[in-house]
């Protein structure tokens, strides 16, 4: 595999100062996933993608590299069901989220299975990117993925203990849109009253105190670390049950909603077997930096 980079794949970086941070909350909200407590801790300073990574940076890294993710050469990912026709609905379903399907053929080409390749947008994030795919385009592109402490401190924008990367107020669904999220009652339907069923392109809505757009909604984003949480209590360990080797993922994504998947904020988090791909996980780069 070639590990030369074409010229714009390190355009559109922001640094980020370094220093003394935070990392998470004391005022977590899904206590068995590890969000507190509220701690300091020291960064040095890197460069982070503007924006998630688009499919038109990831169609210059196949294209030079001839790589496949593990979508493809697995032949399947999953799909939100509500982007399906009702008459393709019947696929194998994740047990404990139903609403996912595994469809045939889908990939980050073509996001719904074969035949939607039109809906793979180049300014969009790319999506259906498992965290092998993510640590091979980093590799390639001359990056990689973020720490928790990293993301985070990004994510603040130079706010400090904030739950959001605008500051403490609420997202609703009524007139403050500041994140692509799920509006209305999940999964039955998006009422998209922030403009967007699905993916947003990836410069969209406001961006941070750093210039960073959508560091939550629109698609999780994979970091570098595992997934792990240093509790003892038996309601933590149970919650987490059978995630060993899980990848921590940051920001949540377009499905989230405060009824449902309250992980659009800074300090949530979740973890992801690191072979998985699905249509609202993607990737951002960091660079280290003098």
């Amino acid at each position: 595999m070639s590990q030369e980079p074409l010229a714009e794949v390190r355009q559109s970086t922001i640094r980020v100062p370094g220093g003394q941070s935070l990392l998470g909350t004391g005022r977590p909200v899904l206590t068995a996933d590890g969000e507190g407590p509220l701690r300091k801790t020291r960064v040095k300073p890197f460069r982070i993608d503007a924006t998630a990574v688009t499919n038109a940076r990831f169609e210059d890294f196949a294209a030079a590299t001839g790589y496949q993710t593990d979508a493809e050469k697995l032949g399947s990912s999953f799909v939100f069901q509500n982007f399906l026709p009702t008459a393709k609905r019947d696929r194998p379903r994740v047990a404990a989220a139903p609403w996912w399907c595994e469809v045939r053929g889908a990939s980050w080409r073509e996001p719904i299975g074969p035949g939607s390749a039109d809906l793979c947008e180049p300014d969009h994030p790319v999506v259906h990117i498992s965290w092998h795919d993510a640590c091979a385009f980093a590799s390639w592109a001359g990056g990689r993925l973020p720490s928790e402490a990293e993301w985070e401190h990004a994510a603040r924008g130079g706010l400090g203990d904030v739950r959001f990367p605008w500051g403490d107020e609420e997202p609703d669904d009524i007139g403050y849109f500041p994140c692509n999220i799920w509006q209305g009652t999940f999964p039955d339907k998006d009422l998209a009253l922030d403009g967007f069923a699905g993916l947003a392109p990836a410069q969209s809505f406001a961006p941070n105190g750093y210039g960073l757009f959508n560091m939550v909604g629109n698609t999780w984003e994979w970091t570098s670390e595992p997934f792990k949480v240093r509790s003892l209590k038996k309601s933590a360990r149970a919650a987490h049950a059978g995630t060993s080797g899980y990848k921590l993922v940051k920001g949540g994504s377009f499905l989230c909603h405060a009824s449902y998947c309250y992980r659009y904020r800074i300090a949530a988090r979740s973890g992801t077997s690191p072979d998985s791909s699905t249509s609202h996980t993607g990737i951002r780069l960091v660079y280290d930096t003098d």
